[in-house]
């Protein structure tokens, strides 16, 4: 299965960009590949099993599951459960680490995902680049702005 991560420095304090990823509905506000995100009725952001509903700035909409979040390791990993991606399988990871020397959070996101042969270049590149990485430099900018 192919697998693929984005990283980044964010200049702010570990547990101000914990605080953001944790909250499972709030992805729309620091990802500019989301339009809204709505959690269904009776779901709480912070509950392993909440469902969440994506609608992408080009109108598609995807919809994904919490399948775990460690406060501790300020860890959150999700499922995707559909999707217009051509995926059979979807998980990803987020995790934010305390940079001790300078007083910022480092944070990784990885996926590991099913898919014919011939998207898995196009699908690596796509997830890492225009999800991940372009998540992180705005997830930085909405950090840096509370």
């Amino acid at each position: 299965m192919p697998e693929t991560f984005a990283s980044a420095v964010i200049p702010a304090k570990a547990a101000t960009v914990w605080h953001t990823i944790r909250d499972f509905g709030g992805l729309a506000t620091w990802q500019p590949a989301v339009a809204s995100s709505t959690l269904l009725d009776g779901d709480t952001p912070d509950r392993v099993g909440t469902v969440r509903t994506l609608l992408m700035a080009g109108g598609e909409t995807v919809v994904e599951t919490l399948v775990a979040l460690d406060d501790h390791r300020k860890t959150l990993t999700y499922d995707i459960v559909s999707s217009p991606y051509p995926v059979g399988f979807y998980r990803a990871t987020m995790q934010v680490l305390p940079l001790t020397a300078t007083d910022e959070a480092f944070v990784g996101w990885s996926v590991v995902f099913d898919c014919a042969p011939s998207d898995a270049g196009t699908l690596t590149k796509s997830f890492r680049d225009d999800i991940f990485a372009t998540g992180l430099r705005a997830l930085a900018d909405h950090c840096a702005e509370s």
